[in-house]
């Protein structure tokens, strides 16, 4: 396995923060495309302006893993990584563990710090002081394909 290097891990957003302008629809869609005859454009939606509140702060990074599936973050896909945010329990957020990077539930209850995986297969990380435990950021949004 080739190893990589933070900068081909993570993406800076202000790297590609070129406005790509999408057509944004003024009626909902329930289970479909919209009527044709209701094709009126409320407004011109870009990405980076829905997902990127921070730019000087926000990466782009790759899953790679089963270990959140049951969140709804799978193999390949793109998370949001704000680095600005405090970590609240509950969010999902990157954590650097000793030199490594994973993506996890960040839970602050009685026993400390947590870090839930949302698949069965792996187990509750407990942060004690024995750990060299970084919040490197929280996941603001999921970026995937329909399964």
């Amino acid at each position: 396995m080739k190893t990589q290097t933070i900068d081909e891990i993570f993406y800076p957003s202000s790297s590609v923060a070129k406005q790509l302008w999408i057509p944004l629809f003024q009626d909902s869609v329930s289970a479909g495309f919209p009527s044709p005859a209701e094709n009126y454009i409320e407004k011109r939606l870009d990405l980076n302006e829905l997902v990127v509140k921070h730019p000087a702060s926000t990466f782009f990074v790759r899953v790679q893993g089963d270990s959140m599936r049951e969140a709804g973050v799978f193999s390949g896909d793109i998370l949001v990584v704000d680095r600005s945010l405090e970590p609240l329990s509950g969010k999902i957020i990157v954590a650097i563990i000793n030199g490594e990077f994973m993506v996890r539930r960040y839970v602050l209850g009685p026993q400390g710090i947590q870090l839930v995986s949302a698949n069965s297969s792996y187990s509750t990380l407990y942060v004690n002081a024995a750990l060299d435990f970084q919040v490197w950021g929280v996941v603001t949004y999921v970026i995937h394909r329909p399964q």
